[in-house]
């Protein structure tokens, strides 16, 4: 189920075929998305390192990586399998299975470092580009379930993305995009009351 996952990923980001020497990063218990409840388990662990997830190994410093930041909240290391010179990730040292679980404090720690390491990375490898991208979740290609922010290098007609290609269709105002705007409006709106509630009964 992984293996098939990356490689839907890789049809889309390469569709004239898998980059030469692509190999499979293997799984971590860091959970499949068929092992819901085992993750749901960990992620109830305030942010505890599985001793078999890939990400909490290299933070822990038992697994490889080529380091390029550390900091209390944060790791950033090459992408073993690179979509293009340079491909890094920035790693909560915490283990959290998505962006779902992952605390507003620690996303923004991870997002605060984008632009100082992004610029990094841009000069060393002569891009003056990047794409920041989250796969989040197993439909959209997560294939390691621990949080993680990719930097993807990026240079003129490098033809990475095939959506880059694909012609993209203008939003029609008309009443079903209007509902969905105002189911997306009042879901949000009741997330900030309840934070508000929460907020007030803790002072």
């Amino acid at each position: 189920m992984e293996t098939r996952r990356l490689a839907i990923l890789c049809s889309h980001l390469c569709p004239t075929g898998s980059p030469s020497g692509f190999s499979v990063l293997s799984m971590s218990g860091c959970a499949s998305g068929s092992n819901v409840e085992q993750q749901r388990q960990r992620d109830s662990g305030q942010g505890s390192l599985p001793s078999d997830c890939i990400f909490c190994q290299i933070i822990r410093g038992e697994g490889p990586a080529l380091k390029l930041y550390e900091d209390d909240m944060c790791l950033c290391i090459l992408d073993v399998n690179p979509l293009s010179h340079g491909h890094s990730l920035i790693i909560p040292k915490a283990h959290f299975s998505s962006l779902n679980t992952t605390p507003p404090s620690v996303v923004a720690a991870m997002c605060s470092k984008v632009p100082f390491i992004s610029n990094a990375i841009m000069k060393a490898t002569g891009s003056d580009s990047f794409n920041l991208l989250v796969n989040n979740g197993a439909a959209a290609g997560q294939v390691i379930f621990h949080t993680h922010i990719h930097i993807i290098p990026r240079k003129e007609s490098d033809c990475l993305w095939a959506s880059e290609s694909l012609r993209r269709h203008q939003l029609k105002l008309d009443r079903e995009a209007s509902g969905l705007a105002h189911r997306i409006q009042e879901l949000l709106s009741n997330v900030s009351e309840e934070g508000k509630h929460q907020e007030s009964s803790l002072s």
